[in-house]
């Protein structure tokens, strides 16, 4: 058996044309006929979102159900859904404004970065767009119009102080009225929060509660304990961290996240822990890949919450 690792470049354009074909021999175009799946996390079924990436970051596709083991709380679970198919996606934007984004052209670059994004986007998909300086904004509610959400990105002026915690926090609860199963935040910053309300701490648990992933891309020279902020918020939600040298590099891991959001895996089982106490429940996903592959990276949420009688 073959295991497909392409670049988020090509995997782009393979989905363009919807020529992408599994290892059962079906092309994507196909497996789009079938009904859009519904990923809820409900009383008997917990769904997990799983995204596999290589050594050097480009994620995998190809695998089969029989390489993933789930566990919850050290007992292993029996995967009883399997499923890696294109599917509409709700994305909120939080985009950093802060004085330090007029340096090197950080803001122009970041601004060319989130309209490429939106527009590989498709009608179905939905965006909201939050800022932040020392002040957080919603500046575009949750929206189809892709063309509006660039119109706003483009009239961003950079200034202020950074309130990254706040800003994460608000897309954290506008979040909750998306219409998609799919549902991502993705942050782009260049530096550390300085002026929130929120702490990491009651941003963490926030995140703990929502079923969304978070992907989060900083400059690398830029961020000191910064990084250790988004990756400490982004690990427990099964999203990934991207830290490029410049923001000139921002395209290669917009495309990346986009297309990562389309093609995740996703697992669901029924819990053998049926007890609904409200208590958290952590999750592991490993990989048991095919013979031959460099050491692949499992990303999935660290785990939720059972639900309350």
């Amino acid at each position: 058996m073959r295991v497909k690792i392409r670049t988020s470049l090509l995997l782009i354009i393979a989905v363009s044309i919807g020529s992408v074909v599994s290892f059962s021999g079906q092309t994507r175009a196909e497996s789009q006929k079938s009904p859009t799946p519904v990923f809820r996390v409900g009383v008997e079924t917990v769904f997990v979102k799983v995204s596999v990436s290589d050594p050097i970051g480009r994620y995998v596709t190809g695998l089969e159900k029989e390489h993933f083991k789930v566990y919850e709380d050290k007992v292993e679970q029996e995967i009883d859904y399997f499923i890696q198919q294109a599917a509409p996606i709700s994305v909120g934007i939080i985009f950093d404004v802060s004085a330090s984004m007029k340096d090197n052209n950080n803001i122009r670059k970041a601004k060319a970065a989130i309209a490429r994004f939106l527009q590989q986007g498709n009608p179905e998909d939905e965006y909201f767009l939050i800022t932040f300086n020392q002040k957080t904004t919603l500046v575009q509610s949750f929206t189809d119009q892709s063309s509006t959400l660039q119109s706003d990105v483009a009239f961003q002026k950079p200034g202020g102080r950074t309130a990254m915690y706040d800003a994460i926090y608000m897309g954290l609860d506008q979040i909750r009225g998306a219409k998609n199963e799919k549902k991502a935040l993705i942050l782009i910053t260049d530096g550390e929060d300085n002026s929130s309300r929120y702490s990491l701490s009651e941003v963490r648990e926030f995140a703990k509660e929502s079923d969304v992933q978070i992907y989060g891309i900083g400059e690398e020279g830029r961020l000191n304990y910064g990084r250790y902020e988004i990756q400490n918020i982004v690990g427990i939600t099964g999203g990934r961290t991207f830290f490029p040298n410049s923001f000139n590099e921002l395209d290669y891991y917009i495309d990346l996240i986009h297309a990562e959001l389309r093609n995740q895996y996703v697992l669901g089982y029924r819990p053998t822990n049926r007890t609904h106490d409200g208590k958290w429940r952590k999750i592991r996903v490993k990989l048991d890949a095919p013979k031959g592959l460099p050491k692949l990276i499992v990303h999935a949420k660290e785990g939720y919450y059972a639900p309350k009688s």
